[in-house]
């Protein structure tokens, strides 16, 4: 079955909006991933200064390949979107040779296999 990779991102409520910035100037790049099956940024309501961002994979392996592959690259080459564990960092080079200021201030990553699931009923 798929699993699941959850990283837990503290993001002070002055970067919260740096951070959906640069999830949204990176959307698309993960779905073209081998094994990729769902991505999701969850904003926090009340309670706590935690985003969570979900993605569902196929296989550890499918995870650990995009890991080493394209997250790395986007990443070094100065995407900030922080999928995967990052914590929403550009990469050397951004914004003139000098990376921006992370938008975490701390970051979690919880890994879950699928044991069970259900979707809506269908006719």
């Amino acid at each position: 079955m798929s699993i699941v990779k959850i990283n837990a991102l503290t993001v002070p409520a002055e970067m919260r909006a740096t951070l959906e910035q640069r999830f949204a100037s990176r959307a698309g790049t993960v779905e073209s991933s081998d094994g990729f099956e769902w991505f999701e940024l969850l904003r926090p309501v009340e309670g706590t200064d935690q985003y969570l961002v979900y993605t569902r994979w196929a296989s550890e392996e499918a995870y650990q390949n995009w890991m080493a592959g394209p997250m790395q690259a986007a990443h070094a080459g100065g995407g900030q979107g922080g999928q995967g564990g990052q914590g929403g960092q550009g990469g050397p080079g951004a914004h003139g040779g000098e990376a921006p200021r992370p938008a975490a201030t701390g970051s979690s990553l919880w890994s879950f296999e699928v044991v069970q699931q259900t979707g809506p009923k269908t006719d």
